[in-house]
């Protein structure tokens, strides 16, 4: 799981400086962020949880001249990181960020009530503490922990770091919905490498060597090289503060805003409808018709704001709007926005979009307008279908249609659909795709990104297996089940789709990554080619197991084994497989002429000791072609059909 937090707070409230006490890292890059001790543009660092997990953070600056670079930043967090100094207590900007926090709809955080190295009072701390509980009543910072806490004495630092991990560990993970998104937040020149854009991924992943479009220019780019947290990756999962390395562009063509996603799926936009909550504490309503500036994501831009269904929308109320933007945005459906005034600057409101390709200006006032956009807003069928899908897959068709919360016959189209356009996959690869009864069907289904996230594990765990073991034909099936942590039925389904595909290869109890081949090097296969000679020079009377190990290897051994150039009959004697095939053989021809046989007479019959004839005879038994009576062996009647070839 990949997290990204984000910082808010009141200008000079000790944010960068909490950072760089709980990381080690001084968000504030720019040189004249140090000089004036004051952030200006967004920042970064991460930190390592309790629990193990590395987050990104995202520190903001807080001073009010700022705030449009805070809103570049704060998009696509999971969590805040609300600061109030202790001995401030609530400020403007407090204010203002928790309610684009709110706005935004983040989830929640925790609160750091911070300098309270300059507290003497502890009942001044108290009562900060209190107006801020206050403050955060009915907001999405309701009951978040808060800890005091001192970046210069470290006092409280363990507390806030163990709340946040706390909270993390009971927060949803970002869907991977197969439709990568970039906000660029940054672009930069690293010389050796050129051009490098970051951001926080979301809706999908992103993958070394893919190729990329970059709205809404409709730049084409290939991912050169993908870093998270100076660590390079080779893929890059939603949720997580990534650095893009881009070949095919320069960043005089980037701007922040723009977005990097999979080519052919996301178009601009300069017309949007929307849901517009107005915040309660602005001092006028909201006038049809009005400028102001646009954000969502990194991106900002001047925008008409088109009221549908009321003359002015009054401070505290919600209402539906039609944005007339001033230049194109890449936006998708419950993409969340903020709206602000230019002049005084200050926040307005923001919301939801409903539609980001409306196709007309709505007239306004019109009953058929209003009901449709109150049915967009909880979200299209497919979307409902793929999210509810995306947080719990692979399941069966009648659960996912259970669940949804759509209307049975809805649901049902809208998944044939999706199954027809591929954005989601039948698991049982043998079944056709039409099925007369989705309802009651029990076909496993995954998304496209979810079995693509699958398979990339499931090679994973093969890739490193092979890596570790190169001489073996494969990982075993149980042990591959309880790597991946499936069940039984789920875990065969998964490995036939895949075989299907062509990813692995499944060889009676092994699997093995289809492009894996076991090779000798030049030394061990001179010490197999000194093994074959020794038993043909003693067909009947092999060196033994453990001789064949000392001689070769466990692992040499092991692989020849498997290969077939060695047949294992007991714990202690092997033979090449013609000359296997050929004592069996000679052994059921005296059978069938004499009608029983014994260890003496198979002994003599390849002049070898009795451990060899009894090993041979032991092992015919296994395979139920012959039958021991007394000191003699019979044939099987149907032995033909139990033969190893």
């Amino acid at each position: 799981m990949t997290h990204v937090i984000g910082t808010a707070g009141h200008v000079d409230h000790g944010k960068s400086a909490l950072v760089q006490a709980l990381t080690g890292i001084n968000p504030d890059r720019l040189k004249e962020e140090q000089e004036r001790e004051m952030t200006i543009d967004l920042g970064f660092a991460w930190l390592t949880l309790p629990s193990g997990e590395q987050v990104g953070i995202v520190d903001v600056p807080g001073h009010k001249d700022f705030i449009k670079n805070m809103l570049a930043g704060v998009g696509g967090i999971d969590a805040a990181l609300f600061v109030v100094a202790a001995d401030e207590g609530v400020m403007p900007q407090t204010r203002e960020h928790l309610a684009i926090l709110d706005l935004l709809q983040v989830s929640g955080g925790v609160v750091a009530v911070t300098k309270i190295d300059l507290i003497e009072d502890e009942e001044w701390l108290e009562l900060v503490m209190a107006d801020l509980a206050e403050q955060l009543s009915g907001t999405c910072l309701e009951g978040a922990e808060m800890i005091p806490v001192s970046a210069r004495t470290g006092e409280g630092l363990s507390e806030l770091v163990a709340a946040l991990d706390r909270y993390l560990t009971t927060s949803t993970p970002r869907p991977d919905l197969g439709r990568p998104r970039l906000p660029i937040d940054r672009a930069f020149t690293i010389s050796g490498f050129g051009t490098v854009v970051t951001g926080t991924l979301i809706d999908g992943t992103l993958q070394v060597g893919q190729e990329v479009e970059i709205l809404p220019q409709g730049l084409m780019a290939r991912i050169r090289g993908l870093q998270t947290h100076r660590q390079k990756i080779d893929v890059a999962v939603p949720g997580s503060r990534v650095a893009v390395n881009l070949t095919g562009v320069s960043t005089d063509q980037l701007h922040r805003g723009d977005v990097v996603t999979r080519p052919g799926w996301l178009h601009p936009t300069t017309l949007v409808d929307v849901q517009l909550r107005y915040l309660p504490d602005n001092a006028h309503p909201l006038k049809h018709n009005s400028y102001v500036n646009f954000f969502s994501g990194a991106a900002e831009v001047g925008a008409r704001v088109r009221l549908l269904g009321v003359e002015t929308l009054q401070p505290g109320e919600t209402g539906w709007a039609q944005l007339r933007l001033e230049s194109p945005v890449p936006l998708v459906r419950r993409d969340r926005f903020i709206i602000r005034q230019f002049s005084p600057s200050r926040t307005l409101g923001g919301g939801m979009i409903v539609e980001p390709h409306p196709g007309r200006r709505y007239r306004r006032f019109r009953p058929e307008v209003i009901a449709r956009l109150e049915v967009l807003a909880h979200g299209t069928p497919e979307e409902m279908l793929l999210q509810t899908l995306a947080t719990q897959q692979p399941c069966t068709a009648r659960e996912l249609i259970q669940r949804c919360g759509l209307p049975g016959e809805v649901a049902t189209e809208t998944l044939q659909n999706l199954l027809q356009s591929r954005q989601v996959l039948i698991l049982n690869a043998d079944s056709a795709l039409e099925v007369t009864n989705l309802a009651d069907s029990s076909l496993y289904l995954m998304t496209a990104s979810g079995w693509q996230g699958l398979l990339e594990r499931l090679r994973g765990v093969l890739r490193a297996f092979h890596a570790l073991y190169p001489l073996r034909r494969g990982m075993s099936r149980e042990e591959l089940k309880s790597r991946l942590k499936m069940t039984g039925k789920v875990f065969n389904l998964v490995l036939s789709l895949a075989a299907a595909e062509g990813q692995i290869v499944e060889e009676g109890e092994a699997v093995r990554l289809s492009e894996h081949e076991v090779r000798f090097t030049a030394e061990q296969q001179k010490k197999v080619d000194a093994l074959f000679t020794s038993f043909r020079r003693h067909p009947y009377t092999t060196p033994s197991y453990a001789e064949c190990e000392a001689s070769v290897g466990p692992e040499v051994l092991t692989a020849l084994i498997e290969q077939g150039r060695l047949v294992k009959i007991s714990d202690d004697v092997l033979y090449l497989p013609e000359t296997y095939r050929e004592m069996v053989e000679r052994v059921i021809a005296h059978l069938k002429s004499e009608g029983t046989i014994t260890v003496g007479q198979v002994r003599d019959m390849f002049t070898a000791s009795r451990k060899y004839a009894l090993a041979l005879m032991t092992h015919l038994d296994e395979l139920r072609i012959t039958r021991r009576v007394g000191d003699e062996r019979v044939l099987r009647p149907g032995f033909e059909s139990r033969l190893p070839w």
